[in-house]
């Protein structure tokens, strides 16, 4: 039997006070990890996300028996966080976690998103250690090398963009506070080949391994679709799931379904850049705004896609569009940038495009070729039950922790 071991997560966000799939991930990894008999514990910081939330909206996420959550929140309130993004300390909050790491003598902590929990808590604790980077900050304080709001970081600027963007410079990235925290990690984890090749091409000298995210398999069988027709009419249609975000690129698919207005556009999700998107749709009756939509109706939609649509026009770390899609045996359709075409081509499931010619033309391919829609479709799925389930995930986890800590044993007996 393996030996069952007591982890810690530490992160900015944990559901259900979160934004995005970094979190989602951290809930996944700990409640598999728990399930399989080892206890996690989640250090998050709650004054992050209130400081931070558009609306009161939580949802549901229930977690494992083995699990504890520590959501941290101080009398400082929003005060808290700001000092830490400006400092790399967690100031309020310091106390709190090195207690919680002392008192609890973990194996192994894992770090995540540690943007408003502080770089210095990387310091804390002499467990074996791991830093998944789940966004570019480490290289980038805007987290997403998106330059001046506009285009792909390709030449740095990062004090300007940071002014741009309103937000106060991080002069502690000006010391060498980040490089000794580093120090401190066993492994760092990329869940992309780009994401990895990115962090090296911009400077980060560390231990860092490729890792892809899981999705956990659906309960009971998923039956391939032979009609993928709207629910608002029966016609043809493609799905976009995501925060609608400019980065996201939606706004580039609604110039495409005004020229392609035989198939429907279905857009699941909501944002801070939603109403410039309902702007531009006005008058496109293909054009649908769905909302923020729970899992099984998310699964449902998935499933009576033509494909998913993931027109990032950003550096992506992962996608977890893409295996949800391929979990349902639906194809994608993907820009070219980042670590979106990675996964395509490691499972074969989709279309990968450069220009708007080539995305009417992928449109049109699958749209009009449903043999061809369930062949993509069906390699999605092959690929993601062969690389990204819990099983495929949590093996390579586990060896990895095995190999970090007999080589802590190794350099103690040297």
């Amino acid at each position: 039997m393996a030996e069952l071991l007591k982890f810690c997560m530490i992160t900015t966000f944990y559901p259900p006070y979160h934004f995005g799939g970094d979190a989602m991930y951290i809930y996944l990894l700990t409640n598999e990890l728990a399930r399989r008999g080892h206890q996690v514990d989640v250090i998050h910081c709650k004054d992050a996300y209130m400081l931070l939330r558009t609306d009161d909206a939580l949802g549901e996420f229930p977690n494992h028996v083995n699990v504890r959550t520590y959501p941290l929140k101080s009398w400082a309130g929003s005060l808290s966080p700001l000092l830490t993004q400006q400092t790399g300390v967690p100031f309020f909050k310091r106390r709190a976690i090195k207690s919680l790491l002392k008192t609890e003598a973990y194996d192994v902590i894992h770090y995540h998103n540690t943007s408003l929990v502080g770089i210095t808590a990387l310091g804390y604790s002499d467990a074996v250690k791991l830093y998944t980077t789940h966004e570019h900050w480490l290289v980038c304080p805007m987290h997403v090398l998106w330059k001046f709001g506009r285009e792909v970081c390709t030449t740095r600027s990062c004090t300007l963009c940071q002014i741009r963007g309103g937000r106060p410079p991080q002069l502690w990235r000006h010391t060498s506070l980040l490089r000794r925290m580093l120090r401190h990690v066993d492994c760092f984890i990329a869940p992309s080949r780009f994401t990895l090749k990115k962090q090296i091409e911009l400077g980060l000298t560390v231990p860092i391994v490729h890792m892809p995210h899981f999705l956990p398999k659906r309960a009971g069988p998923i039956s391939a679709s032979t009609s993928k027709q709207s629910p608002n009419g029966g016609r043809p249609y493609f799905l976009f799931v995501g925060r609608l975000e400019k980065i996201k690129g939606v706004q580039n698919l609604i110039p495409i379904f005004r020229k392609r207005s035989e198939y429907d556009l279905l857009i699941a999700g909501a944002g801070e850049y939603e109403g410039t998107l309902r702007s531009l749709s006005v008058g496109a009756s293909n054009i649908t705004f769905l909302g923020k939509l729970n899992q099984q109706r998310l699964a449902e939609l998935y499933s009576g896609a033509v494909a998913a649509l993931v027109p990032s026009i950003c550096y992506e770390t992962f996608s977890f569009v893409i295996i949800e899609a391929f979990s349902m045996k639906t194809p994608v359709i993907v820009n070219n940038l980042g670590a979106l075409p990675e996964l395509v081509a490691d499972s074969g499931g989709g279309i990968v495009y450069n220009n708007n010619d080539e995305l009417m033309r992928a449109l049109d391919s699958l749209a009009k070729n449903f043999s061809l829609r369930n062949e993509l479709g069906l390699k999605g799925y092959s690929g993601y039950l062969s690389r990204w389930t819990e099983d495929a995930h949590i093996e390579q986890y586990l060896q990895l922790i095995t190999r970090l800590r007999e080589q802590r044993r190794a350099e103690q007996l040297s």
